[in-house]
């Protein structure tokens, strides 16, 4: 396997794969054992975005046999950065060669630079997946998922993420025993539940202050128990309904009812959070109504229950 880094790489884009191989090893006759090759630019130590200093065993020249497993590492400067040429050469090499390649994290902004996501369904850390979608429109960017596989190519959401695509790896080479043996000498989870939304503000401002789409950004989390209809939101903005439909749905890219419910969302994610207030006592005050309604909603936009979400977040 070959991993490849670069100045301002996150390190623990670099550990967390590593040692979830490196944990398999354990587990796994010689001649199954995964060989670990960290790849630069040159051999030359970089500088990790936490200031860690890490060393590539092979230049991107020398690492040209066929690897099994070809992976690049994400670093928090990668989505605006141009792109590097000899990283950008050696990922197509390794496209063309190795029958997995992928990338961890904002790794994919450079699989995009070499041309490899065009086409294909890939993800990244939920903060950056709207600008790789807006870089490369040719790509379909996944927000949600936490790893995704399209045919040889694998990608992964944010950080931990990388740990997680590893461990599916592992278990599609050798097995859930194996992939569940490392993950609990790692103390994580074989496979996690829901997607990276459960992490993400699901509500994100979107208007300036002073206008009619703010003032019912307003309006909705003020009144969250209520019914707002189209007709009093549009009352709320000043607008027609016909028009308000219109407007809010070129300002938002969401219908007002999405809103509405992203709203009850984030505020009860706020007091599972901070809390020990009932499911049915959240449910109501966030307007879903009841507590089996929050919970097929939380399933739908999360993929977590309200209960298991309480227990991941809670802060106490």
């Amino acid at each position: 396997m070959a991993l490849a880094i670069f100045p301002g790489v996150q390190a623990l884009d670099v550990a967390g794969p590593l040692d979830v191989f490196n944990e398999a090893n354990g587990f796994l006759g010689e001649d199954q054992r995964y060989g670990l090759c960290l790849v630069g630019a040159d051999r030359a130590a970089v500088r990790a975005s936490n200031g860690m200093s890490i060393t590539p065993d092979l230049a991107f020249h020398e690492a040209r046999p066929a690897y099994d497993l070809a992976l690049v590492a994400g670093g928090p400067g990668l989505p605006t950065s141009e792109p590097e040429p000899r990283l950008t050469e050696w990922l197509v090499a390794m496209a063309e060669s190795c029958p997995l390649y992928g990338s961890i994290c904002t790794g994919a902004f450079a699989l995009g630079h070499a041309g490899l996501i065009d086409g294909r369904t890939v993800t990244t850390h939920w903060q950056d997946a709207p600008l790789l979608a807006l870089r490369f429109p040719r790509a379909r960017v996944e927000l949600d998922r936490i790893h995704i596989r399209d045919g040889t190519l694998v990608t992964s959401a944010g950080v931990t993420a990388g740990i997680d695509l590893s461990l599916a790896i592992v278990q599609q080479d050798h097995g859930p025993e194996v992939a569940l043996a490392v993950a609990k000498r790692l103390v994580v989870v074989a496979q996690r539940q829901g997607g990276q939304s459960q992490f993400s503000p699901y509500l994100v401002p979107f208007a300036a202050e002073d206008s009619p789409i703010a003032r019912v950004h307003a309006h909705v989390m003020a009144h969250l128990r209520e019914a707002n209809s189209v007709e009093i939101l549009a009352q709320v903005a000043g607008m027609s309904p016909r028009t308000f439909v219109r407007v809010f749905k070129r300002e938002t890219r969401i219908t007002s009812a999405e809103f509405v419910e992203r709203a009850r969302i984030d505020a009860a994610r706020r007091r599972l959070e901070g809390g020990d207030l009932a499911l049915k006592g959240v449910a109501y005050e966030c307007g879903f109504g009841g507590a089996e309604h929050m919970r097929l909603v939380f399933m739908k936009r999360l993929g977590v229950t309200p209960n298991q979400y309480r227990a991941s977040f809670r802060a106490s």
